[in-house]
């Protein structure tokens, strides 16, 4: 019996995904919900389970193919259960001797009551080779390893790094040994024009990701469709950080999770939210959609781009309960498992550029949301306290704001109570 792979359902607007990668070729063996396939949609990657125990008998839809809900991917022949075959192998191994290995007929003649049609069936679905012994087969394994080049530790790095052909290299070792020379020799030489293009051109092309796609379509629409504009401000960190360090053995240990910057960010700007609703909003058509509850987008680098997961109901959440579901939602994000759900439903964003130790930015939407707020690196820097010169860790704010709906001044207002909640941090516990 064989079984379709097909396109599962991908979530709420999406009806086309990209075939990432296969995680296996045909005709190998796959056990019922073991991943096989890698799809990639705007949004999120996933993996396709197989739907049955059995072998990859043909791959439908390959790498890079645009493939829509239901599409079919491939086709799973469904096997008995592998002891059983295994068990009917050893009946027959006494019978077929090793020099007798390559004429299945004689061996049928021999001993037909041993061969049913059932068993004739099972190894008829693999390749003829699998009528071997496991003894015989071993041996022509080894065989075929021995044959194979012995390459020092210091030859297998060169190899790996360059992508050497091995095949158009001739050893002047011993026995024909590959030496390190011969590699350097190999590489000192100028390839002919034709060649010199492909191996060694200093231009790749690439398409690009459909995540990728996708982030370009959309910073190049908050461009083009709102009134971008952006307000500076700075923020002492000097509080924070004396806070963070007195008592963070005593939250760890009481939460098992350190006290991190974001928590306090997040706290703060739902406090500016609250008061100038107008940042929490969104334009549809000509109406303004006031957002009466706070979901915190927050931006996450990862290998394949920038990803935007949502903490929701981030305002009856505890600074604890933050830092947990930023690290669960983070590590969700960085190993791909991130679902449709985690990066829907924002109101808010906040951008930490500062940790790849940027100065200023000026972050752009992440629409339909109205406002970001940037965060950066914190720098000792000279501040006039009191008349007095002193240093303090000092970081730069940025709010990138729709400025249709939100005029100058709740920018800046929005932005200065930031400030004033993070430079004195006991405000947040009082709600003030």
């Amino acid at each position: 019996m064989s079984e379709k792979i097909v396109v599962p359902a991908l979530g709420e607007s999406i009806t086309e995904a990209t075939v990432s990668k296969w995680l296996k070729i045909e005709g190998d063996k796959v056990d019922a919900d073991e991943p096989i396939v890698e799809l990639e949609t705007d949004k999120v990657n996933l993996e396709v389970p197989s739907p049955i125990t059995g072998i990859l008998t043909e791959i439908i839809s390959k790498d890079g193919a645009i493939v829509e809900v239901g599409a079919n991917l491939g086709i799973i022949k469904e096997v008995k259960d592998s002891s059983q075959k295994e068990e009917k192998i050893n009946k027959i191994k006494p019978t077929i001797q090793k020099n007798e290995v390559t004429n299945l007929e004689t061996s049928k003649e021999k001993e037909p009551e041993l061969l049913t049609n059932e068993l004739t069936e099972d190894l008829e679905e693999q390749e003829r080779p699998l009528i071997l012994t496991e003894e015989v087969k071993n041996e022509l394994d080894t065989k075929q390893t021995s044959t194979k080049q012995v390459l020092s530790p210091a030859v297998r790095k060169i190899v790996e790094e360059n992508n050497i052909n091995l095949d158009t290299v001739k050893g002047s070792g011993k026995d024909g040994r590959l030496l390190k020379g011969d590699l350097i020799n190999l590489m000192s030489k100028n390839p002919p024009p034709s060649e010199r293009k492909v191996k060694y051109g200093q231009e790749e092309r690439i398409k690009m990701t459909r995540l990728r796609q996708t982030i370009a379509k959309r910073l190049k629409q908050a461009q083009e469709n709102a009134a971008l504009l952006t307000t500076f401000n700075e923020v002492d960190m000097t509080n924070i950080i004396k806070m963070r360090k007195n008592n963070q053995d005593d939250f760890q240990n009481r939460f098992g999770i350190k006290l991190g910057m974001m928590s306090f960010f997040v706290k703060a700007s739902i406090v500016a939210l609250k008061n100038f609703p107008a940042v929490n909003a969104e334009i549809e058509g000509d109406e303004i959609i006031y957002k009466n509850y706070y979901n915190i987008s927050f931006a996450v680098g990862t290998d394949k781009g920038l990803v935007v997961p949502v903490l929701k109901d981030a305002d009856v959440m505890s600074f604890a309960d933050i830092e947990k579901n930023i690290k669960e939602v983070s590590d969700k994000a960085k190993s791909g498992k991130l679902t449709i759900e985690d990066l829907q439903g924002g109101t808010f964003t906040i951008s930490n550029g500062g940790v790849y130790g940027s100065m200023l930015s000026t972050p752009i939407l992440n629409l339909p949301q109205s406002g970001v707020l940037g965060m950066h690196n914190i720098v000792d820097r000279p501040v006039v306290i009191d008349g007095e010169i002193k240093i303090r860790p000092v970081m730069y704010l940025a709010l990138s704001y729709d400025h249709r709906i939100i005029d100058g001044k709740e920018s800046v207002s929005f932005l200065k109570m930031i400030k004033e909640n993070l430079e004195d941090p006991r405000r947040l516990f009082l709600d003030i």
